[in-house]
Parts: structure tokens; sequence; C-alpha cells
């Protein structure tokens, strides 16, 4: 008999046995292909197959597989190995890195939710079976599938509900198809008639009585960010969102979506969504290298012989990504493939147009705001004979099918978002890219203007190649770097607002010459806080510990933290104080302000609420980009390797809240951020001016920024790195523990550090409560534990989940999350 070792997309530490059915033949199953199997009394799931043997399992109850999905595998004996390297360094579950992985439309469960699309007239194509799932969907959407198979009687309806997806009848967040269509999705977006808030205000009124539609309407108002594209003199067609986003957020049917069809509010229109550029020839030859340039190719082809990871430490706008052209044409030449990397997905949006000039129809887009369809559609293109050559895409991008995988080129190195942070694995991007790179034998280019200390160190050890790129390209000059003393500003109280008077000047005369300005200003919302004159009150978040952010578009406060939204106070519960005052500023007080202050400027915002939707980068960052848009709002997406022609002036509005954060990489996460937007003025022919307002202006930091002397802060930093032991001269791993219970955290957490003690000794830190120390209701405690290099990592992994599953396994600690960040950002 053959038995199959599958990983389960569930949070399990090991792999589960199931026999074949006796109709199966074993060579039509591979390691890497899909089967459904039962899982517990009535689930089901995508499972991947791990193993297949003959060693039967003693004392267990084997069941079998439902069925085989995938002829040949669709996971690649090198994407196992770096699933299974991930699991084990950053100390996750096999079904963790698998669910992370596999586009949504690879994986079935039982609790997927399933919804009709196919309208209400017969359908005389479809079979019986299919018909009953048809009918019961058409009266009672979003159903699961244990929900259809509990109303249908049927034990197993996965092969039904696939066929009719394919059909195009059906779709869900979570879909197997062994070969997923691309199609049209339909858009939403506001009538020309109602796209003003007077109207919609009306509108809103009118539909007391029909509250479904009213629902849906808010929630569309608010997902789009109506209010904002009104403000911005947008056309109704650049506010639209896909209709199953918005039926699955407003948890809507698409009735109610058509009544407001109907009645003229809102309108339909075909979503066209592209994975690859259009063009079928090179439109563009490489771009001429300056000297500079070539010699830094050169290195880099030189280093490459010696050492599989070379890092390119080139100032902003020294032209890094005209030498990434070449050696991705280079790698194309002699027929490999190419991993592009950039850690946010606005910075594909100007590289996909800026590549495509070049390589056309070779190059693929990967990130987790393409659809489901698309992503799944570039998946099974990286397994068919003609794979992309290159893919550009975010941290996601690193489990895709590679066949020759020859070149990762990581752009932005330093950038913590490449980081995952929830939900598991916590893996790094770059790191695991350089794990990726080693298993295809490939080799792995760094690439930054402001390294990471890490990163920097492994250099100048040998571990990495360097190579140094020094000048801007065509000579352009660095832009001047203005120090505003605020604190002085504000004892004269000569501020304007967020504004010094410097900057308003520099403002006025940068937009009296048609110049384009950035706003830099790392808070979103329009005030951070509101507190009570009288007594202090201040509104929290009832589920997490954190103060609410006041966001006057949808007056609302809301939790960054845990999306937590309520009315604004119109008084203070505890003294009845109506003049609740609002304290910072947040982006969109920033944009309100400029606004007031340059009536007739076009001004827009990039921040995680404008970002919402799909589109919303590209209508953000191609507006700017072609001068509709004078001025640039936004918190650190606009730091981010971003190129436009005609900005001559960076405002840095508030440098000492990156200044003060209680963490030992605050002052290199500073020089970064002040540096890379610093970097975004004057990149032509333009002048560049930077005001970087401060309090801290004897801050040693602020003069490595003024002066571009990254080796300072290098020095700096490292020296007290050393002196407290942080990495790189140690590695870090932080455990937390979350529980619902306060008392029951503190105690779990306690006991774990005592037991980890006798193993680490002084190199457990806490634990503590973190700066925010309940989200979502759930109370966290930190441990930290500090790896020395000599430490054996085997060892140290056993200990920790030793340690943890056996103190957890106990009644008082059974309900709680345990979980660790290796090498925390």
């Amino acid at each position: 008999m053959t038995y199959v070792d599958v990983v389960l997309p569930l949070p399990l530490p090991s792999t589960y046995t199931y026999t074949l059915p006796p109709q199966c033949d074993p060579r039509n199953i591979q390691p890497g292909s899909r089967v459904i199997v039962p899982f517990g009394t009535k689930k089901t799931y995508t499972a991947f197959v791990i193993n297949l043997h003959n060693q039967t399992p003693q004392g267990i109850n084997i069941k079998q597989i439902i069925e085989i999905l995938d002829n040949k595998p669709i996971i690649l004996p090198q994407q196992t190995q770096l699933w299974q390297w991930l699991a084990q360094y950053y100390l996750c579950h096999p079904g963790d890195v698998y669910k992370a992985a596999i586009p949504a439309p690879f994986k079935l469960e039982s609790e997927s939710r399933i919804t009709w699309c196919g309208g209400t007239e017969p359908n005389p194509a479809l079979n019986d079976n299919e018909q009953k799932v048809a009918d019961r969907l058409m009266q009672h959407p979003y159903q699961t599938i244990a929900q259809l198979q509990k109303t249908l009687g049927k034990k197993n309806i996965t092969t039904t509900i696939r066929k009719l997806m394919a059909k195009g009848l059906a779709q869900t967040t979570q879909v197997t198809t062994k070969a997923p269509q691309p199609h049209k999705e339909i858009g939403i977006r506001l009538t020309p008639a109602h796209f003003d808030l007077q109207k919609l205000h009306t509108t809103l009124e009118n539909l007391q009585r029909a509250e479904a539609q009213k629902k849906l309407l808010t929630t569309f108002i608010h997902i789009a960010d109506i209010p904002n594209h009104i403000q911005n003199h947008d056309t109704p067609q650049q506010s639209g969102i896909t209709r199953r986003e918005l039926l699955q957020q407003s948890s809507c049917t698409p009735t109610v979506c058509a009544a407001l069809v109907t009645k003229g509010i809102l309108e339909t229109y075909p979503i066209e969504h592209t994975l690859t550029p259009t063009q079928d020839t090179q439109t563009e030859p490489l771009p001429q290298l300056s000297p500079a340039q070539q010699t830094a190719l050169n290195q880099i082809n030189d280093g490459f012989k010696h050492r599989p990871v070379c890092l390119l430490h080139g100032i902003t706008s020294s032209g890094k990504t005209e030498i990434y052209t070449h050696l991705i044409q280079q790698t194309i030449n002699n027929g490999g493939q190419v991993l592009y990397m950039v850690p946010e997905i606005a910075l594909t949006t100007q590289l996909t147009t800026r590549l495509s000039r070049i390589f056309g129809t070779q190059m693929s887009v990967y990130h987790s705001r393409l659809t489901d369809t698309q992503r799944a559609k570039t998946w099974l293109q990286q397994l068919s004979d003609k794979p992309g050559k290159i893919i550009l895409g975010a941290r996601s991008a690193l489990f895709l099918p590679f066949k020759n995988l020859k070149l990762i080129i990581i752009d932005e190195e330093h950038d913590p978002s490449y980081k995952q942070q929830e939900p598991a694995p916590r893996y790094n991007g770059r790191d695991t890219a350089i794990m990726l790179a080693n298993l295809n034998k490939a080799h792995t280019l760094l690439g930054t203007a402001t390294p990471s200390l890490e990163s920097y160190y492994n250099a100048r050890m040998g571990k990495y190649t360097l190579v140094n790129l020094t000048e801007r390209f065509g000579h352009v000059a660095l832009p001047e770097i203005q120090i505003i003393d605020t604190k002085e500003l504000q004892r004269k109280k000569r501020m304007h607002g967020p504004f010094s008077p410097t900057l308003i000047q520099a403002m006025t005369q940068a937009l009296e010459r048609k110049e384009q300005i950035i706003l830099f200003q790392n808070r979103r919302g329009y005030a951070p806080v509101l507190v009570c004159p009288n007594c202090g009150w201040v509104p929290r978040c009832p589920r997490c510990d954190v103060s609410m952010t006041y966001h006057r578009t949808q007056n609302r406060l809301t939790c960054h933290y845990c999306e937590h939204t309520c009315p604004p106070p119109t008084s203070c519960p505890n003294c009845g104080e109506t003049n609740i005052i609002q304290r910072g500023f947040g982006t969109e007080k920033i944009e309100d302000h400029v606004q007031t202050l340059f009536p007739q400027a076009h001004i827009a915002r990039l921040d995680l609420d404008t970002t919402r939707t799909r589109t919303s980068y590209q209508h953000i960052l191609t507006d700017f980009a072609e001068g509709r848009t004078d001025i640039l709002v936004g918190t650190q997406m606009v730091t981010k390797g971003l190129d436009f022609k005609r900005v001559s002036l960076v405002g840095i509005l508030d440098a000492d809240a990156m200044c003060t954060t209680p963490d030992f990489r605050s002052y290199e996460r500073a020089y970064q951020l002040m540096s890379q937007v610093a970097g975004r003025a004057g990149r032509h022919q333009t002048p560049g001016l930077v005001v970087l307002q401060t309090s801290l202006t004897d801050l040693p930091l602020i003069d490595f920024v003024v002066h571009g002397d990254y080796f300072a802060l290098y020095r700096d930093q490292m020296k007290e790195r050393h002196t407290f032991g942080f990495p790189p001269y140690c590695r870090i791993i932080n455990l937390y523990v979350r529980h619902r219970d306060n008392h029951v955290a503190d105690d779990l957490a306690d006991k774990i550090a005592d037991t980890l003690r006798t193993t680490f000794g002084q190199n457990i830190l806490g634990p503590d409560a973190p700066p925010v120390a309940k989200i979502r209701l759930w109370h966290i405690r930190k441990i930290m534990i500090k790896i020395q290099h000599n430490q054996q990592p085997t060892q140290i992994r056993h200990t920790l989940r030793t340690t943890v599953a056996t103190l957890t396994s106990t009644t008082p600690y059974s309900g709680a999350q345990v979980y660790f960040d290796v090498d925390p950002a």
C-alpha cells in the first residue's frame, strides 16, 4: 500500500499521512502535487504532497485522500527546500509557509465562501449536481463548502464547485482549479451625477428605509475614499473598485448592488487586469552607462566570480536601476531567469513602466495587490515551457516556482518592509532571497543608498563584495539640506502649524517656478491624539492599548492596530468638557494645511488610507509623475526609490518622531528614511532643496544626514552595538506571549523566561510589556533572546520549541499564543 505524507495549510508541527484510494495509480501522484484530504470530522483542505512511501504508520487511523488535483507537481523541489528552511529558521510551522506561499486559487478549504455570479436565468448546460448547488447559492449567497455539503447531503462537492467556477458561474476567495483562467472583473464606481459630496449626503438620507443599500453605499464611499477623490478634483473613473471587493467588505448581496445601479447612483464597468506589459518587441535599447556606472557594473561582475552576494552602495540618483538593467540583460542572454524585488508595491508601478520599455513581454509582475486569478496565472506560467524571464515583485514573489533562476536583485535592501510581521512566517525577504539564490546556485545583488548595518558589516568583513557608486548620474549635485530649529521657532511663536517660515517660503518659490514638492510626515490620519484640556482624558481603543487617531475625511476615530472605529466624542466622558483638543499632525491634516496655504495648488496624499484599492498607487504616482499634482504629502511610502524629474523641494516635517523610537535600530532607521526622502529632490537638472524641521539640532544623527555621511553613522552605531551586544555582533529572537487574561500572560512569560535562563543565562532580557501591550484584546509580553554566534542553531531551536510546548500544554496556559520573531526588523 502507498502512503502519502502531506503538508496542510495549518499551523501543525509535522506532516500528516494518508493512503491513496484503491482506484488511484501511485504513478499519477508526485511530491509537489496537490491533493484534497479530510481533516478532523467534517473539514477538508488542499494539501501538498511531500513524500510517498510504503511504511505503515503505527497506532493511528489512516484516512484516504479524497482527490488528486495535479498530474504534475506545481511545487518544485527547490521550493520545498526553501519552505522547510523557512519553517526551521523562523521557528514556525510548515503549514504556515505553505499557506502564505500558495495563491488562494490553489487552496480549497471546507470553510471557503462560495458566491453565485451566474445570474438568475436557467442554465441548461448544468447537470443535476451543479444545478442543486446553483439553486442553493442563488437562494443563500456566501455559503461555505461545509454548509453546502450539509444542506445538500453530499460528502464531497468540491468537484462540482470547481466545475461551476471553471464555467464562470461561481467564485470564492479560496478556489481550487487545475488551470485558472484570466477573466474580466466587474468594477463599481459612482455615476458622474453623484460625484459630489452634497449630492451623496442627500442620497444617503433618501436611503434611510433601504438599510442594505445605504450600508453598501457607505462602505463604497469609505473603501474608494470618495471624499479625497472629490477634493483632489479626480474624475469618477478614477474612484472605482471591484464589485467583488465591495460585496465582501459590505457583506451585501449582488442584488443590493444592482439596485443602486438601477437607481443611477452606481455604475458598473469592466476591469482589465494585465500581468505583463503588452509590447511585442523592445521599444528602447539598454541605457548608456556613465563611466562610473560602467566601473560599478564591472566590479559587480568580477565580484560574482568570487562571492555569490554583492552589495551595491550607490548614493541616491546615482543610476543603480540602469546598472540593474544591464545585469538583467546579461542573465537573460545566458538563458537565466531574474527576480527583481522591491520593498513596496508602489515601486512596481514606476519600475514596470521603466523596465517594460526595455524588456517588453519578457517581464511579469507578482505581488499581493494582484487578484487571486492573476497570481495563479503567473504561477502556472512559471511552470510552463515558456516561463517569465523577469519577475518584478514584492517579497511574496520569492515563493514562485523558478526553473532556472540565476540572479536576484534586491532593491532598497535596507527597507524594513521586507520583513513580514503578521502572520507567520515572520520572514525577512532579503535574507530569504539570499537563501533562495543559494539553493538555485544564483547570484544576489543588494542595492541601496543607505545599507542596513548588518549588510554593510558583512561586506566590510568580506562575506559580500562591496561596490561603491559615489556620484549622481549626469554629475547632478546632491540637494542642499537646511536644518530648521522648530523648538526656537515655537518659542518665538513663528511656526505656522506644522510649517516653518523657511519651508513656506521655499514652497511658494517652487510653485512659482512650476516645480513639484514632496512633504514627508510619517503619521497618517488627521490628528494622532484627541485630548480633554480640562482633565487630560484621551480616547483609547477598547481592544488595544493605544490612543485612537482622528480621520476627518470619515469623521471617525480609528485604531491603526485593529481598525476599530467610532465617532469622535462631542464631550469628555470624565468631566463633560466640550472643547476637545486635537494634538499632532497626520498626513491628512498636513494636506488640509497645505490646501489652505496654497489654494491653487493640486495636492495628493500617499498613505495607507489613500491606497487601499489595487489601482490607487498607480493613479497617485502617475498624476504626480505627469505633472498633474504639484504637492505630494505622504508617509514613508514617498521615501522609497521613486524618481520624479520636477521635484525640487522636499520637506521633512517632524524628524524628532523618528529619532526617539525606543529601539536599538531607531537611529539607523531615521537616517535611512531622511536620507532616502531627501534623495527625491533635485534628481535631474532641477537643483534640490531639503528643509529638515527638528528640535534636536545638536543630535549627531542630524549632522550625518546633512553631510550624507553614512560611514560616520556606521562607525557610531557599530561602536554602540558592540558595547551593548546587538546585531550584527549577535542574533536576536523575540518571543511573544499572548493571552486574553493579563495575569496569565504575565505568569506564563515569567515561567518561560525563568526556564530559558537555565540555558541562555544573562542573554534573556525580559519579560516586558512592548510599547503596545494589548492588541485585539490579547495581552502581550515580550522576551528578547540574544543568540551568540558560537551557539548551535539546532540546539537553540530545540530548546525554544521544547520549552514553549511543555509550558503551554498545562491547563492554565493552554489558551495562550506563543510565537517567535527571528531577526526582528
